[in-house]
């Protein structure tokens, strides 16, 4: 076992279907958890849903059904999703599950044991949508942003946990941890919105509005704010059954919309209450726009991720988004760059060269090729074989950067392209002493394309499988046994499968 490594993503909410932006947070968390496993590192990759509220409790009775069977229902759907798109995901958190209900109602306890829970009446605004109170500090020019639904007057008792006392707390913290939130222009956000005092945060809803919720357990008249309940998911399902716990985490990810308040202010002061450790990184991305406009469930225009993956494949749709977006930045989709990306990334650098290298090892020395020799090799092949910057890949799947890192790994593609054309073995195996030079080439190509079968493995983790079996390599990769090498005498390479056949457009 190597050094653990604890990655989560933000749970989704089950009121709708999953979207292309749900895609991308559980394919981006999943390229670094696959990063991280080819780094040597045990990992705990944690994804699920988040299954109580009052938007779960309306749609399951818009339909007729229990809110529970509503609740399997959609869950079913996220995970089939997860399924098609290879999420390696080690636990689904299922907010309705018992053992989580029971952590929240201990932590709930233990709140209260604290002095950190208050019961008075507030009056104010409320937004459905959200499903919290809001203030009229957060009105734009005197209306309330979209994000914020219907906003309605209300009145009522409820409990609140005592976040303003918690500030300065937070606010230490992040001055103190530089490197806590990426990208740092997202730190910047969260330290603004702490320059301004926190509100108490009401963590209860009365039954007789909202049943479907986690009871409190010292007044069984109320449940549980839906994300108290959800946050505290990370710590829940990082249970080991030994009785140990995953937590802290050392990533959390998730999207710029629920940075401020929810996970730069809200968690760190509830883990500060129950005296829990900050998880040690956060890695806020963007949005996927739709021709420029945000998606959403309200305005219809949110992006079916299922066609794609019908069309193209799995492989395609992670290597899209995980090679489109920037780090931290929104990204625009659309069926033309999709396709660009397949013919051009995938089925004409990595689908060529694969396809080629293998044909030329079959057809010229049968499907076998001789192990790299370092000493027999030219000055082009010396030049391939330190092509891949391996320093610069690490840095970027580090700081969480897919984007960066893969190109990266398509420069050294691009490279082992060039070194083809230039090697032109085709040309060689016409001359009547092309056996030794032959032979170097073809055994360049082979430990090629085995160091981008490792270097791909965290986007395309079922080319990079098809690549090594191909090679004759069984064992899981490790990026430290990416460089070239002296391998094997001589060995049996499988005959070439097209990896990512031409689509017309």
């Amino acid at each position: 076992m190597g050094e653990r490594f604890f990655l989560t993503t933000a749970i989704d909410y089950v009121n709708g279907s999953p979207h292309l932006g749900h895609a991308y947070e559980k394919t981006l968390a999943d390229a670094l958890a696959r990063y991280q496993r080819l780094c040597g590192r045990s990992v705990f990759f944690l994804s699920g849903v988040d299954e109580h509220g009052q938007k779960v409790q309306q749609s399951a009775r818009a339909l007729g059904l229990a809110p529970q069977d509503f609740c399997d229902r959609q869950s079913a759907l996220f995970r089939s999703l997860w399924e098609r798109l290879d999420i390696s995901f080690d636990r689904f958190a299922r907010t309705t599950d018992p053992s989580h209900k029971e952590t929240v109602r201990s932590f709930l306890r233990e709140l209260q044991s604290r002095n950190l829970l208050r019961f008075e009446e507030h009056e104010g605004f409320y937004s459905l949508r959200q499903e919290q109170f809001v203030t009229e500090k957060e009105r734009v020019e005197g209306r309330w942003p979209e994000i914020f639904g219907e906003v309605v007057p209300m009145r009522e008792p409820n409990y609140f946990f005592l976040l303003s006392r918690f500030r300065e707390r937070i606010r230490r913290e992040i001055e103190s941890r530089p490197d806590w939130i990426l990208p740092e222009f997202r730190r910047n956000e969260l330290r603004a919105a702490l320059q301004r005092p926190l509100q108490e945060l009401c963590i209860s809803r009365p039954k007789s509005r909202l049943s479907w919720g986690i009871p409190l357990p010292f007044d069984e008249q109320y449940v549980t704010y839906v994300w108290f309940d959800a946050l505290l998911n990370y710590v829940s399902f990082a249970e080991n059954p030994d009785g140990g716990s995953w937590w802290p985490a050392d990533l959390q990810i998730i999207g710029k919309d629920i940075l401020v308040p929810a996970h730069g202010i809200y968690w760190p002061a509830i883990l500060d209450a129950l005296g829990l450790p900050l998880p040690r990184r956060l890695l806020v991305h963007g949005w996927w726009l739709n021709r420029g406009a945000k998606m959403s469930k309200s305005t219809g225009n949110a992006i079916d991720p299922l066609p794609y993956l019908e069309r193209y494949g799995s492989e395609a749709l992670r290597y899209f988004l995980l090679r489109e977006m920037t780090l931290g930045n929104d990204a625009d989709f659309s069926d033309e760059k999709f396709f660009q990306r397949y013919q051009s990334d995938l089925a004409n650098d990595l689908g060529n060269f694969a396809h080629r290298s293998l044909s030329m090892i079959a057809r010229y020395r049968g499907g076998r090729v001789r192990g790299w020799i370092d000493s027999q090799a030219g000055q082009s092949e010396k030049e391939l074989a330190s092509a891949f910057d391996e320093g610069a890949y690490r840095s970027a799947f580090d700081q969480g950067d897919t984007s960066t890192g893969l190109s990266v790994a398509w420069a050294f593609i691009g490279q082992a392209n060039r070194y083809v054309d230039q090697a032109a073995p085709w040309r060689v195996a016409r001359s009547p002493d092309s056996g030794e030079r032959l032979d170097v080439i073809l055994a360049t190509l082979a430990e090629t394309l085995r160091r981008i079968a490792v270097c791909i493995e965290p986007a395309l983790p079922r080319s990079s499988r098809k690549l090594l079996l191909q090679l004759g390599i069984s064992e899981r990769p490790l990026l430290s046994r990416s460089s070239f090498a002296p391998s094997r005498e001589s060995y049996p390479v499988g005959l070439p499968e097209p990896l990512f056949p031409r689509i017309e457009g």
